[in-house]
């Protein structure tokens, strides 16, 4: 008995020390203050090169312009096509919804504009009258304008702004507003002002109801490739071929931060809805994700095989979106 007892002991602690030791590995193998890798929760998936995203202003759908001339509408909540736009005949470089999110613009390497119905996804009429590519397109807040840049890195022909009315399709305005390509536009929040980013390195600040030239915002040392303003109008924001992301205070025209962290060109950057953070795609194939007020790196986010050409806000904040040169719209979490 004494024998079978003193055994029993002898395999007890040895089980007991085995359970001991498994509890130590895990214990040092939980992250301890690690980065968090974050991967893309919804990959929506096209054969094409991805140029352009959008979220829809009730935050349920998304919208993907491609280098196949087409456009998709996606539900986010199953990762479903929803429907495919099709009427250009060129590359889709931009997309914007309509503030209430029943049509969609586009523009094209067709030269043209189209609006199209959401519900139906009708084309209801097409801008004519740019003469070169047309790179970059927004609405305004009420819905009623739309603003478009164009031209050719190859060319010196139309590096203009239009203005155009939505409801006829006809151009009300023509800034020339570059010496080169303009390859980015935006409306200010309140509609009065449009921003342009160029081939030229520079931001053009304008007064939509006249065209005149506000402000012009320099620093950058290679192209201008997209430009955004902050949700309350105050600031500024641009991405560039220097692989930088600048932010200028608008009233003044002063830069603010320089956002360095890319080991690429930047193809497009968007500010948060509550205007806390910026968003950066880059030819890195990374995004990045910026505090405004230190302009320091929080995050990157990583698994695109190719350029980050396009990236959004989620209009809760809580998610954002990114296109993609290996034919892949990706969403992801803020990870806050």
């Amino acid at each position: 008995m004494s024998f079978k007892k003193g055994m029993y002991l002898k395999y007890g602690a040895f089980i007991l020390i085995f359970l001991i030791g498994l509890i130590a590995v895990g214990l040092y193998l939980m992250p301890h203050d690690e980065p968090v890798v974050l991967e893309a929760f919804l990959q929506l998936e096209h054969d094409s090169e991805v140029n352009a995203v959008a979220f829809s202003p009730d935050g349920k759908f998304v919208l993907s312009g491609y280098s196949d001339s087409t456009l998709k509408l996606w539900d986010i909540s199953n990762g479903r096509e929803i429907r495919t736009f099709q009427g250009h005949s060129k590359s889709v470089k931009a997309v914007a919804f309509s503030p209430d999110g029943k049509f969609v613009l586009s523009g094209s390497w067709d030269k043209t504009l189209k609006l199209w119905d959401v519900s139906s996804g009708d084309e209801i009429r097409t801008f004519k009258g740019h003469s070169s590519f047309v790179n970059a397109v927004a609405f305004s807040p009420d819905g009623k304008l739309a603003l478009s840049g164009s031209g050719d890195l190859f060319g010196n022909e139309d590096h203009t702004l239009k203005v155009w009315k939505v409801s006829s399709g006809q151009p009300i305005r023509t800034i020339k507003a570059h010496s080169s390509s303009i390859n980015a536009v935006a409306f200010s929040p309140d509609g009065k002002l449009a921003l342009s980013g160029s081939y030229d390195k520079r931001l053009n600040l304008w007064e939509v109801s006249s065209g005149r030239h506000i402000r012009t915002l320099g620093g950058h040392s290679n192209w201008v490739r997209a430009v955004a303003f902050s949700p309350d109008g105050q600031l500024v924001l641009s991405g560039s071929s220097d692989k930088t992301l600048k932010l200028f205070e608008l009233s003044s025209g002063r830069p603010l931060h320089t956002l360095i962290g890319h080991s690429e060109p930047v193809f497009a950057v968007a500010f948060s809805p509550d205007g806390k953070l910026v968003l950066s795609g880059s030819w890195d194939k990374t995004l990045k994700l910026w505090d405004v007020s230190s302009g320091h790196e929080i995050r990157t986010f990583e698994g695109h095989s190719k350029s980050v050409n396009a990236v959004a806000f989620s209009p809760d904040g809580k998610f954002v979106l990114s296109g993609s040169g290996d034919g892949s719209t990706r969403l992801w979490q803020t990870g806050e």
